[in-house]
């Protein structure tokens, strides 16, 4: 069998192998935004607190046993996160999602790169955004101690039979 060569010393198996190449990297570019590529789908949220040991919880089902901690939370998932910790009042944080200044960088790239495809992924997926604040850092009130009644003062007077009892 002869070798079947074009003007550039390509056969025509080096020539299609090229070529599926190149299709399948068009592909893989078109179909994955630049920011998804880049930063991914999620981030880790930490979480600090003074005095540090709170307990997290939040509206999403997350949370961990003490402070300092994080986790993984999907880039477009806005929550609300409560710090608590026993003699301290309870904290809540509003933790939402924006665009950051590397998401934004990411999805310029797509005018270079994914194109329409690139920029639908990047905002279907949230991974432009960011959450804020993160880090999630309180500071633990401590709770008041119950406030008892002030003492009694005396008031000069003897308590006891009054006068015009016992005559």
């Amino acid at each position: 069998m002869t070798d079947t060569r074009n003007a550039l010393n390509f056969s025509i198996d080096e020539f299609q192998g090229a070529i599926m190449r190149i299709l399948v990297a068009g592909i893989a570019l078109a179909l994955g935004g630049c920011a998804t590529i880049t930063r991914g789908t999620e981030e880790i949220v930490m979480f600090q607190s003074d005095p540090p040991g709170a307990l997290v919880r939040t509206s999403i089902g997350l949370g961990c046993p003490e402070t300092p901690c994080g986790f993984t939370v999907a880039r477009k998932l806005p929550f609300v996160a409560t710090l608590s910790k026993p003699g301290y009042k309870d904290q809540t944080v509003e933790v939402i999602s924006e665009m950051s200044v590397n998401g934004g960088a990411g999805l310029a790239g797509n005018v270079l790169f994914g194109g329409v495809i690139g920029i639908g992924t990047d905002a279907a997926t949230g991974a432009t955004l960011d959450h804020k604040p993160n880090p999630v850092s309180v500071v633990l009130e401590p709770v008041a101690p119950p406030v008892s009644p002030p003492p009694l003062k005396p008031s000069g007077k003897k308590l006891g039979k009054s006068p015009e009892a016992g005559t």
